[in-house]
């Protein structure tokens, strides 16, 4: 059975599958590492690599759910029946099942903080022991996770354009004005070039084999490729719309965000005399401190919790939506209760990543803490496995004809950029997938 919904328009896709690329590592992990490896050269690279790469698998997973129409794993068994690539597509929905159990924990993170800012409760200069006291408070973290949870459902469960089309054409556009705000707070600091040049100024020197890697893992992770949420996404789309002209629009955005992140995290730090630091430290422990530090500082705290809100928000959706797609397969009646049961699911099987900073702390999966284990799993060797997969399928399996018709080829310079995307998703995207993934588990 094909789609019985579709986005209404261009935009409210666009504004979707944006939502579901945009999300905490484009924001809080991404301007670190672009800053301590290589600043400028390393924007330059991730850029060519977006394109030349993270562009074609992105592509590639929309003329997979625009031709058929259907959900990640019925679209496979129509595009090869009688064969196993239909596991493909469950490899999708299992990698964001187990995603979204630990994303959800950094969500109910990013919430406990939010009301903590609003009720005057972030203040101090102990910010690390602040942090420490939440992910350790076990029915704090779980309740937590729960509310994030309950939210994402709830959307999900009113459906494509109600719910998630409707959520995002609100949730994208206050993301981008949140950032400019940021932005312009952060720039008019005294010192504020020092992070600028930081983030941005060209230092070849500082570019190595692992930022190198680094860049290419981030150009098709960025884009949410590799888990067939953008198969799902596009299956909703009109026949009428153009594939790349939204994957441009999406590649984009993806782009702006990660700029508009660094100007407005590098500056404020570097105004104030503070190191930048990788991962959670960043959002709880930092940056809390630097907008104590401000004029208005607890007002811009609040805007920044929110816009990490909104990014984590806006995945959270893709990622339950590829699972609800899956089993309802366009039985519209059947999204309600799937999106609550598959939720509960979702919150029961993170509950240890919830506890594993605290009471399930000394617990460790091959010397791991459990959150840590499923982030590992999931973004080491899940997504790059999922990401060849797909672009091994593409030019494998789909006739020519509907590639030429999808993407709309007609002339002959669309001829010659459709042969170049071709030999990406056959050779180039393959290559780069395999080193990063031998890289990421520890053969390089």
């Amino acid at each position: 059975m094909k789609q019985t919904e579709q986005w209404t328009s261009r935009l409210g896709f666009i504004l979707a599958a944006a939502g579901s690329a945009i999300g905490l590592g484009a924001i809080w992990k991404f301007p670190y590492i672009v800053g301590t490896s290589g600043g400028g050269a390393f924007f330059l690279l991730f850029l060519i690599f977006t394109l030349a790469i993270g562009m074609p698998l992105l592509l590639g997973e929309f003329v997979i759910g625009r031709s058929t129409q259907k959900e990640a794993v019925s679209a496979y068994k129509v595009i090869a029946p009688g064969t196993l690539w239909h596991w493909v597509g469950r490899l999708g929905v299992v990698t964001c099942f187990l995603l979204l159990s630990f994303y959800s924990v950094v969500g109910g993170w990013i919430l406990t903080y939010l009301a903590k800012g609003i009720a005057g409760q972030i203040t101090g200069p102990s910010y690390d022991k602040l942090f420490s006291s939440i992910i350790g408070d076990p029915l704090g973290a779980v309740f937590a996770q729960l509310v994030f949870m309950v939210i994402t459902a709830w959307v999900v469960a009113r459906g494509v354009q109600s719910g998630i089309e409707s959520a995002n054409k609100y949730l994208m556009p206050g993301l981008f004005i949140l950032f400019v705000i940021l932005m312009v707070r952060s720039l008019t600091l005294d010192g504020a070039m020092e992070g600028v040049l930081f983030f941005l100024s060209p230092d070849f020197s500082k570019l190595n084999g692992d930022s190198i890697l680094y860049a290419l893992g981030q150009s098709f992770f960025a884009l949410s490729v590799g888990v067939s949420v953008m198969v799902t996404y596009s299956s909703y789309l009109a026949k009428k719309e153009s594939l790349v002209r939204s994957a441009g629009s999406i590649v984009g955005l993806n782009l702006l965000v990660s700029l508009f992140a660094g100007l407005a995290i590098f500056p404020a730090v570097f105004s104030l005399g503070m190191e930048p630091t990788a991962g959670p430290g960043l959002l709880f422990i930092v940056l809390p401190s630097v907008f104590e530090k401000i004029a208005l500082g607890s007002v811009f705290l609040w805007i920044f919790l929110a816009l990490f809100l909104f990014a984590t928000l806006t995945s959270a959706f893709s990622m339950l939506e590829i699972i609800v797609a899956s089993l309802a397969k366009g039985e519209e009646k059947q999204r309600k209760r799937l999106s609550w049961v598959i939720a509960l699911l979702i919150f029961i099987v993170g509950i240890p990543s919830a506890l594993s900073f605290g009471i399930w702390s000394e617990y460790t999966i091959l010397g791991k803490a459990i959150f840590d284990a499923f982030d590992f799993l999931v973004s080491n060797i899940l997504m790059p496995l999922g990401a060849l997969l797909i672009a091994v399928f593409v030019p494998l399996k789909m006739k020519r004809e509907t590639l030429l018709e999808e993407l709309k080829v007609k002339s002959g310079a669309g001829r010659k950029m459709f042969v170049l995307w071709l030999l990406s998703l056959k050779y180039l995207a393959p290559l780069a997938i395999l080193c990063v993934f031998l890289y990421m588990v520890g053969f390089m």
